[in-house]
Order: C-alpha cells, then sequence, then structure tokens
C-alpha cells in the first residue's frame, strides 16, 4: 500500500491548484486522510483531515481558501487549493490512517505518508 500525491505546481498568488492523493492498494480502509506541508525551515503542519464519515478539519490559515474532498470509490483525496498566497510556499505531503484485516480477522492499523509534492506560490 502506497500513498500516490499529485498535482504540485508553481502558481502566481491568488491562482488555484489541486492536489490528489490515492491511496494504491487493495481491501485497505481509509479511515482519516489528509494533507500536511512543510515550508522551508518550518516544522510540518497540518493543513487539512477529512474523517471516513466526512468531518473535516483545517488550519486556520486555509480556512475559506482550501477545500477537502475525499472519493471512496477511487480511494482518492483532493484539496482544492484558491486564492493561494507566497505563504502557502511549502512541499505538501499526504496522510492516511489505514485498516486491514489478516486473513485470520485481526485488525493492523497504521499511519501512512505519501511522496511530497512541491506548491509554490509567486508573488
Amino acid at each position: 500500500v502506497q500513498l500516490q500525491a499529485s498535482g504540485g505546481g508553481l502558481v502566481p498568488a491568488g491562482e488555484s491548484l489541486e492536489l490528489s492523493c490515492e491511496v494504491e492498494g487493495t481491501a485497505v480502509t481509509i479511515n482519516k486522510i489528509g494533507w500536511y506541508r512543510q515550508a522551508p525551515g518550518k516544522q510540518r503542519e497540518l493543513v487539512a483531515i477529512i474523517r471516513s464519515g466526512g468531518n473535516t478539519n483545517y488550519a486556520d490559515s486555509v480556512k475559506g481558501r482550501f477545500t477537502i474532498s475525499r472519493d471512496n470509490a477511487e480511494a482518492t483525496v483532493h484539496l482544492e487549493m484558491n486564492r493561494l498566497k507566497p505563504e502557502d510556499t511549502a512541499v505538501y505531503y499526504c496522510n492516511a490512517d489505514l485498516l486491514y484485516y489478516t486473513d485470520d480477522g485481526a485488525p493492523v492499523a497504521w499511519n501512512a505518508w505519501g511522496q511530497g509534492t512541491q506548491v509554490t506560490v509567486s508573488s
């Protein structure tokens, strides 16, 4: 099982980008999934998460500009980023809480990270 992220790029301030992250693997349940980001010299921080029931959480800095959604059939999460600002520049990482059951029915849960995707917003 791996998380495959895509959609980063370079855009001017005020523009939009959409990130996607696909959970590649079978027989895996996705509980919480979302995005974190890390800017140069800063700690990794939560951007947005969405839970299996659809509840979402956003960082205060992106509320009203970013929207997270998930497509359970495609095991994919999307992050629509609007009105981008230079301070949104960072490497964005997909993260998920995953669950699967072994052949004897034992649950196995773990947290997985995708590779980062660079988002650069020019001023």
